[in-house]
């Protein structure tokens, strides 16, 4: 799956001399909490959102005064940065420059990763230098939604076949089972897993869950009893 296959066309932008104030109005009735900032041209210039109105004069939401001290080691750049947002009446003085695209091919676990990574919520989608749409967390658990059917439950597949497939989920990982702590009995999966943490018991209780043709998983402490 790529960023063409679940982003969003519909684009809701603001202009560089888009008043804050009207910014804040679009993002509130669109139901966004961020939009991309785009000349006349259509280039994208940056990236308005709630961060960046956050700290505003007019609400009382600025910076409050710093300790003397604190004020002593900022720099004249940052004191002038925030003072411009919090006062500053244009789109323009408030947005973010350094923004992360992606190109419509981009796969979606890529999107994910840099979503994660920079700590942000959309990303504009590109193409030829213009903003083709925007891919947002909620683009993505939508994805999830449409893409990820539940697993039925097939009463014909055999406890050997569950069995094996459970076994070859885990087989990669460090926390794997071995073979002989895994039986099945009617579609129920029976696990028996020595001390480890409740992540790895998780780990292999979801692992057996996502195996087809399983009904329920049961986890046991310990070797199995022979």
């Amino acid at each position: 799956m790529r960023a063409a296959d679940i982003m969003t066309t519909s684009i809701v932008s603001a202009s560089p001399d888009m008043s804050v104030r009207q910014a804040a109005g679009t993002m509130v009735f669109a139901g966004i909490s961020g939009m991309p900032v785009i000349d006349e041209d259509g280039t994208l210039l940056g990236i308005v959102t709630e961060g960046d109105l956050m700290h505003r004069a007019e609400i009382g939401t600025g910076v409050k005064q710093r300790a003397w001290w604190l004020e002593l080691v900022a720099s004249t750049r940052e004191l002038a940065s925030q003072y411009v947002k919090e006062h500053a009446r244009k789109v323009r003085d408030v947005m973010t420059t350094d923004v992360a695209t992606v190109t419509e091919t981009c796969p979606v676990a890529d999107i994910a990763e840099l979503l994660e990574r920079k700590r942000i919520k959309r990303v504009p989608v590109m193409r030829d230098g213009k903003v083709v749409g925007v891919v947002s967390r909620a683009n993505l658990i939508r994805a999830l939604v449409t893409m990820a059917p539940e697993l039925p439950v097939d009463a014909d597949i055999s406890d050997h076949s569950i069995r094996e497939a459970v076994i070859a989920a885990m087989s990669a990982h460090p926390w794997a089972l071995a073979r002989e702590n895994v039986i099945v009995e009617n579609g129920t999966v029976h696990c028996w897993i020595p001390a480890t943490s409740e992540d790895a018991t998780d780990a292999i209780r979801v692992a057996a869950e996502n195996a087809p043709g399983v009904k329920d998983v049961v986890t046991h402490a310990g070797p199995p009893r022979g």
